[in-house]
């Protein structure tokens, strides 16, 4: 994950929408879409916080054995 970009979260918006708009999607493709959409980050501070959780997830994962 690299850092935020608010075109790079345009782009992606755009890539979905295009995806929803083909009227041959199954409705759990369009439902699974449609959520990505919804939780596309909007902010800096959003997409940041969602970065600090996924690899706190992970390093928790792959190291409580460790512990």
């Amino acid at each position: 994950m690299g850092p935020y970009s608010e075109q790079r979260q345009l782009e992606r918006a755009q890539a979905v929408a295009r995806l929803l708009s083909d009227p041959n999607l199954n409705d759990w493709a369009r439902n699974y879409w449609s959520n990505v959409a919804a939780n596309l980050s909007k902010s800096e501070e959003q997409y940041n916080s969602r970065v600090v959780g996924i690899y706190n997830e992970l390093r928790n994962q792959y190291t409580k054995e460790w512990l």
